[in-house]
């Protein structure tokens, strides 16, 4: 199986698929009931609007980054590893790695894509450390077939937790109990064109996501996680149709839009399905303010089968920790909501550069509260804040996660493992991934959260910074045996720097830290913290030549037991073709 996840991957990174681009479909199919930002701009606004204007540098910058580019760097790697633990007598683990890896950048007139993929081998020193095969990789793109027509794909291979304790963590040598390897696909048409003052959009979108598990996840004291993620297929459709403010004779905006979703889980046979209608409006204030407010039907059930029992009624597990479904038994409703929804809010929308955007509304049967800041400060410098309220699963979540990556993104690595960092960053926004693989459960739940990044380049810096919370309300319904998941919430706080810059034409410098706290709500013995920090210096020796050093620092401390604190150093070789 890892064999042919790794041909999709490099597959693949090579289709280069593309994105809709019209204003109808700005919500893609993340989340098929929420609307797109409308753009309050009137169409026949003049392109020199003072509120727009940038400046010379600016626009020479925007010139240069519309020029057609395909930067491709394959490249073999021989690295050295020491990782300890530092005190409490910990083990002194080495081991030698020769990865091959392609980073990737591709900007033309009809097609945008970046890619960061590493295959890499480890080979242990002693029998205190197996062998180990480790595949990562993030790849984001679109391509315009037509006009308003376009293609557009993403692929994700990484290492996460099962148990809480963070993909980060899960990257360090020594014990791999509670650690996937996770894949993650999707790809899909768009379609997007405004016919006169009428935009029309459609968009399909397949996803399959995969974890593939060694040994279950067993902490210090003996506690067991159980029913982790498997794999699901997922297939989404969404359309629309409207009109932006200033194109009618009541200069109001309007966007009607429905769509169909349906997920197939392998955990416990689940099942997820979802309908919806909506219609939305926008009735512009002021220039720059905007009333907005919509109301549907949303149609969502959730079901699964029971699993086994053993016979003191607990839940039966395989050898990977997953449970085992009973087929004798019928399936179940194990979350349902039918019904009218609705929301309304405010936009501000100063110029093209900013929105932001408040909601309030009643969904899931309760009250919900949505909202979204960007800002493009430059060329190259992109904040935004997202708030969101949802009904989600693991599979659901990484193909969400991947559809929102930017096509110019930047995939920093951690230097002593070569692991990705949780979040992704571009000029045109960023991704974080680190709510899904800090994380990986198997059962459906709402989820609720904030997440605000920052990315940003100048002539010297590279920078991406992301701060988060994630609570997840485990729902299963009536189901025999996960009486405790039933309504238990986890939450998961996070935050990660990375940067790097050139000391001089031949020397780079890279360094990230990330820090995670996580609240089980299903058992304290989950309960843990982890922080880390590392830095690398690479140094090239010849056009195609370079060395690399690099240390790093992480800690873990588990709800009942002392702190543990990792090192790790290495040394290296890249060549690049």
């Amino acid at each position: 199986m890892a064999r042919t996840l790794k041909t999709i991957l490099t597959a693949t990174s090579a289709i280069l698929l593309a994105g809709v681009s019209a204003p109808a479909l700005a919500q893609t199919v993340n989340d098929t009931s929420v609307p797109a930002i409308p753009d309050l701009t009137p169409p026949d606004a003049a392109p020199g609007d003072e509120r727009d204007a940038a400046t010379a540098e600016e626009r020479r910058t925007a010139r240069r980054a519309s020029r057609p580019r395909v930067d491709a760097t394959p490249y073999i790697e021989i690295n050295q590893v020491v990782s300890a633990e530092l005190g409490n007598g910990g083990d002194v683990l080495t081991y030698s790695t020769v990865a091959v890896g392609l980073d990737t950048a591709i900007s033309t007139r009809q097609a945008q894509a970046a890619a960061s993929v590493r295959y890499e081998r480890r080979f242990g020193w002693g029998d205190r450390l197996a062998d180990q095969d480790i595949l990562s990789g993030l790849l984001r793109g679109r391509y315009d077939l037509t006009q308003g027509f376009a293609l557009e794909a993403g692929a994700l291979a990484t290492r996460a937790s099962v148990d809480g304790r963070g993909s980060r963590f899960s990257e360090l040598a020594g014990s791999q109990n509670g650690v996937a390897d996770l894949y993650s696909v999707y790809a899909g048409p768009t379609f997007g064109r405004s016919f006169g003052d009428v935009d029309v959009g459609a968009a399909y979108r397949f996803g399959y996501s995969r974890s593939e598990i060694d040994a279950p996840s067993v902490l210090p004291g003996g506690a067991t996680g159980f029913g982790t993620f498997d794999d699901s297929t997922n297939h989404a459709l969404i359309g629309s149709v409207g009109m932006r403010p200033g194109t009618n004779a009541l200069n109001l905006g309007w966007l009607i839009s429905g769509g169909l979703e349906q997920e197939n889980a392998g955990q416990l046979d689940q099942r997820y399905e979802a309908q919806h209608l909506r219609l939305d409006l926008t009735m512009p204030v002021t220039p720059t303010v905007a009333v907005v407010g919509g109301v549907g039907y949303e149609n969502i059930e959730l079901s699964q089968r029971a699993p086994l029992l053993t016979a003191a009624g607990a839940p039966q597990l395989d050898a990977r920790g997953r449970l085992i479904s009973d087929l004798n038994q019928p399936r179940q409703i194990a979350f349902e909501t039918d019904g009218l929804i609705w929301d309304a809010g405010v936009l501000w929308r100063p110029s093209r550069r900013m929105a932001l955007e408040a909601r309030v509304g009643r969904r899931y049967g309760s009250t919900t509260y949505t909202g979204s800041w960007t800002w493009q400060q430059s060329a190259n410098t992109f904040i935004q804040l997202g708030v969101y309220d949802n009904f989600s699963t693991v599979g659901r979540q990484l193909n969400n996660a991947l559809a929102t990556a930017p096509t110019d993104l930047n995939a920093f690595r951690d230097p002593t493992t070569g692991a990705l960092d949780g979040c992704a960053f571009g000029a045109g926004g960023s991704t974080c991934f680190t709510p899904t693989t800090a994380n990986l459960s198997g059962f459906g739940f709402r989820n609720r959260g904030a997440v605000l990044s920052l990315s940003t380049r100048d002539e010297v810096w590279s920078w991406g910074a992301a701060f988060g919370y994630d609570r997840r309300r485990y729902v299963v319904g009536s189901t025999p045996g996960l009486g405790l998941v039933d309504g238990a919430a986890d939450e998961l706080f996070f935050a990660s720097l990375s940067a790097s810059r050139p000391i001089d034409q031949r020397t780079q410098f890279s360094s990230s830290l990330y820090l995670s706290v996580f609240d089980s709500g299903i058992g304290s013995a989950f309960d843990n913290q982890s922080a880390g920090a590392n830095a690398a210096i690479a140094r090239s020796f010849t056009r195609w030549l370079s060395g690399t050093a690099a240390f790093g620092v992480n800690a873990v401390e588990q709800e009942g037991f002392d702190t543990r604190v990792f090192g790790s150093a290495l040394l290296g070789l890249r060549a690049n073709f």
